[in-house]
């Protein structure tokens, strides 16, 4: 294992830009892949999440991308907006002492698009960062604008960006890019699919796999709690009141989930905030640097949030809904337990579907995790605060329903908006809803 950057062969300059971002010793996927990487390989590069793995690539296309100072020079595909928002905030960390200018392309309404459209013809970035879609919009839409040039192209969270949602805008964007560059794909988990991708676009790849295949990190305590789905939502509030202190993500199924259980613990005197991808992006934004701040300690989040978002101060996460697939659960957890920090997962499971599920994750993990010892007397204590505000909780989402429809319109945003409204004035004490413990 190599002792410092410069032992990979990261040149003076970038060392001195990790250092200044407080990274000392590379981390088990930077060491295995930068060496290839500077010698010009193809890479698949499979790691768990907090790894450290939009360093692997940015590190050696900066290195190129020093000598050449060319325009559109590397793309990036990011399967969400947050997660390409963030690898472009770490490109311009890492090269904000030479120059280097990157752009982010994602939905976002009309004045987004202008505004990128702007900025395409304006900066002529170095590094494009973006969803499939939008890249491919203005591919076909931006005069002046193509990827003609490009030496690099980097997939990432490559699993998701293979799903059928993006498979079609791969294949075009596969289409239009030039033969003649280093692909890179990068992801926690390996699939049928990112092999099929392997023989269409990468040529005597290097496949790089750090960690055993679902496995999770060794600072993560797991466990599980098994309650009849009726006082689900009381051992949530039990755990969340207990661990108090604690920065939480909180994951559910659905978007709708995700507003209701914000509102509910929220009218418990709880600072919890909910992000999913109903929401405009100015919305999530603001949600996620809310929690990132520390203005609200638990977020409630669909998927949404569970691959590559770097918020290294997780302390808890709580699987409000068991995921389907072990995949989805390697993810979720990951956001605790980052970068040798220690982290909590919790568990709960209502019934036998859920427990075979679980039973399943268990199985692929490779570990039993133990039951959390809760007495159910102590949990029920709660039922009647957790009814009342859920019942308020009710109440403020139809209200918020009806001002929608008496603007001839079901406005999502505005709902959002109202959510956001409501979690300020309940932060600072100003909500009559807020329910006394």
């Amino acid at each position: 294992m190599a002792e410092t950057f410069k032992d990979l062969g990261i040149c003076d300059q970038l060392v001195e830009a990790c250092e200044n971002l407080g990274w000392k010793i590379p981390s088990k996927i930077q060491a295995e892949v930068i060496p290839h990487a500077l010698n010009g390989k193809d890479l698949i590069g499979l790691a768990e999440t907090g790894s450290g793995k939009t360093g692997a690539f940015a590190l050696p296309i900066l290195q190129a991308l020093l000598e050449s100072r060319q325009a559109f020079f590397a793309c990036v595909l990011s399967p969400t907006r947050e997660l390409a928002i963030q690898i472009a905030d770490q490109f311009e960390a890492l090269g904000s002492g030479f120059g280097i200018k990157s752009i982010v392309l994602v939905g976002g309404g009309e004045a987004a698009i202008m505004e990128q459209y702007i900025n395409l013809a304006r900066w002529r970035p170095h590094i494009i960062v973006g969803t499939p879609g939008q890249l491919l919009y203005h591919l076909s839409n931006t005069k002046g604008f193509s990827l003609r040039t490009l030496k690099y192209l980097v997939l990432d969270e490559a699993d998701s960006l293979l799903n059928d949602e993006f498979e079609k805008s791969i294949d075009e964007i596969l289409k239009i890019v030039p033969r003649e560059r280093r692909t890179y794909l990068f992801s926690a988990t390996m699939t049928r699919k990112v092999k099929k991708l392997r023989r269409v676009c990468l040529r005597n790849p290097v496949k790089i796999e750090v960690a055993e295949k679902y496995s999770t990190v060794d600072t993560l305590e797991q466990h599980f709690c098994f309650m009849p789905i009726k006082y689900k939502d009381c051992y949530l509030v039990y755990i969340l009141e207990k661990k108090c202190g604690f920065s939480s993500m909180v994951f559910t199924r659905t978007g709708n989930a995700t507003r209701f259980i914000a509102l509910m613990l929220r009218n418990l005197g709880l600072g919890a905030i909910s992000i999913s991808g109903k929401m405009a992006q100015s919305k999530r934004l603001e949600a996620l640097n809310q929690f990132k701040a520390g203005e609200c300690n638990i977020l409630i989040c669909t998927n949404v949030a569970s691959r590559g978002l770097d918020i290294p101060s997780v302390d808890m996460v709580i699987n409000y809904d068991i995921p389907s697939n072990p995949k989805d659960y390697i993810h979720r957890v990951g956001r605790t337990a980052r970068a040798g920090r220690p982290g909590v997962a919790i568990s709960l499971v209502t019934d036998e579907n859920e427990l075979r599920t679980f039973l399943e994750i268990e199985n692929r993990v490779g570990m039993k995790f133990p039951e959390l010892p809760f007495k159910k007397e102590k949990v029920l204590l709660l039922k009647e605060r957790v009814d009342e505000a859920k019942k308020i909780s009710r109440r403020t989402i139809k209200e918020s329903e009806d001002k929608s429809k008496n603007r001839g319109r079901d406005d999502v945003e505005d709902e959002d908006e109202d959510d956001m409204d409501e979690f300020l004035d309940v932060k600072n004490g100003k909500s009559s809803k807020k329910m006394r413990k």
